[in-house]
This record gives structure tokens, C-alpha cells and sequence, in this order.
């Protein structure tokens, strides 16, 4: 097992891509701190099922786009586990609105958890990386951050934002030995985009599909969690930086 002994944080993992993250580092050996904002039956879901399969874990309520609360979960996940080893910023909120229509209130709300939260997290859990040695962190971004689509200029915005600062926290906190690096999802099926694939979509579901060279329109959660678990193990210990895209083949057309 490639994460034994180590404790993962993973935020937003009640549902979609944090929670198949959860359950696979948990196969890997890791001990998973859920980080939910309010489904409070889904994250407890995930924890009873990887500790029926003998793994370890507990829920954790607390909304990461405000820093006295990304304080707070830290240190009760400490508490309670002894440590962090690996930091999964995941939670998200995805917003498809035109320019015209992106109010104050929709701006902020994006890139106050895609983005500040995803700095505070890590800049909150750096002095105890440093304390023990390293760390690592595992950035969910998104093609949407590393090109760009129509009707939601913040999500694009806080996204492409989350690969910037990856780059230059790893320039930063390299020399710590803490490995800061992000994955690039394609199109993949979750709550957030619950609404684009329902009944009346088909149209664009089969653009998506003609979108990719492997004629995917939706990966599954699953599908993210091969490479999370090289970012979050020794194999990828020389790795800074960088952004896996994740996406089908999306990027190559």
C-alpha cells in the first residue's frame, strides 16, 4: 500500500472527485480526514464505508473558504489523527453564468473556496509540514483552468488561478520538501455539473462526446483518483509544480 501510515485532509470529499479520492488513498493505507461544508449523511456514508473496509476515517464539518474555520479543521483533524501528510484541495463550486449575468455575490463565492481557500489550506498546513519533514499537496483544478469555456468567466477565473499558484507555491516551499502539485479534470460526472447532463442535454452531451479523441463526454470520479494517489506518494517526490490533466484527451484537439 502506497500511503500507509499517512494522513490525508481532503476537502470536499463527501461527494464527486474528493470522496473517490477518499476511498482510494483509504485502499492505499492512508487514514482520511472528510472534509464536508453541510451533507452531513453523505460524508458519514463515506467514512462508514471505508472503515467497513477496514480503513480509518472521520468527518470533519467546515466551510474552507473561510480561514478561521480552515484553522479550526486543521488543527481538530491534528487532534485527532496526530498529524497531516497529505492535503487534497478539493471542494469547489461551479457556476455557469454569462459575463453579463456574474454578479458580485457569484464572483466571490467561487473564488473564495476555488481559490483563497485553496491558498489558505496550504498556508495554514505549512508550518507543520515543516515541522514534520514535508508534505504534500494535491490541487483539483480543471481544463476549465488551463483553457477556457464560455458562461463562466469566475469558475475559469478561480481555476486557472489554482494552477498559477501551484506553480508558485511549489517555487516557494520546494526547498521544504513540500511537493505542491494539481490535477486538471476533464469532464468529469458530479453533483457540481448535475445540471448540464440531465434530461433536456442531450444536444450537448453529444458535443462533449465529439470534444475528446476517445469520444468520453463524462469520466467517472473515479477516473482521478490514479493519479492523485502517484501526487499524494514517494513516487512523485521530485514532482513540483506541475498539473496532470486528467481529461480524456480533452487538451490535445
Amino acid at each position: 500500500m502506497r500511503l500507509q501510515n499517512k494522513v490525508a485532509l481532503i476537502s470536499g470529499s463527501s461527494v464527486g472527485i474528493g470522496e473517490a479520492i477518499a476511498k482510494r488513498f483509504a485502499t492505499e493505507g492512508a487514514e482520511i480526514a472528510v472534509n464536508y461544508k453541510s451533507n452531513d449523511k453523505a460524508a458519514n456514508n463515506v467514512v462508514d464505508e471505508i472503515i467497513s473496509s477496514g480503513g480509518k476515517a472521520k468527518a470533519f464539518k467546515a466551510d474552507v473558504s473561510k480561514v478561521k474555520e480552515i484553522e479550526r479543521l486543521q488543527g481538530t483533524v491534528i487532534e485527532e489523527f496526530g498529524a497531516i501528510d497529505i492535503l487534497v484541495n478539493n471542494a469547489g463550486v461551479f457556476r455557469t453564468v454569462p459575463v453579463l449575468e456574474t454578479t458580485e455575490e457569484i464572483w466571490d463565492e467561487q473564488l473564495d473556496l476555488n481559490l483563497k481557500g485553496y491558498f489558505f489550506m496550504i498556508k495554514t498546513l505549512v508550518p507543520h509540514f515543516i515541522e514534520n519533514g514535508g508534505g504534500k499537496v494535491i490541487n483539483i483544478s480543471s481544463i476549465a483552468g488551463t483553457g477556457a469555456f464560455p458562461n463562466c468567466p469566475g469558475y475559469c477565473a478561480s481555476k486557472g488561478g489554482v494552477v498559477n499558484m501551484t506553480r508558485a507555491l511549489a517555487a516557494e516551499l520546494g526547498k521544504s520538501k513540500i511537493n505542491i502539485n494539481s490535477i486538471a479534470p476533464g469532464n468529469v460526472a458530479t453533483p457540481l455539473n448535475a445540471h448540464v447532463r440531465g434530461p433536456g442535454n442531450e444536444e450537448y452531451m453529444e458535443l462533449m462526446r465529439t470534444l475528446t479523441p476517445t469520444g468520453i463526454d463524462f469520466m467517472d470520479p473515479e477516473d482521478m483518483t490514479g493519479a492523485a494517489v502517484f501526487l499524494a506518494s514517494e513516487d512523485s517526490k521530485m514532482v513540483h509544480g506541475e498539473t496532470i490533466l486528467v481529461d480524456a484527451g480533452w487538451s490535445v484537439w
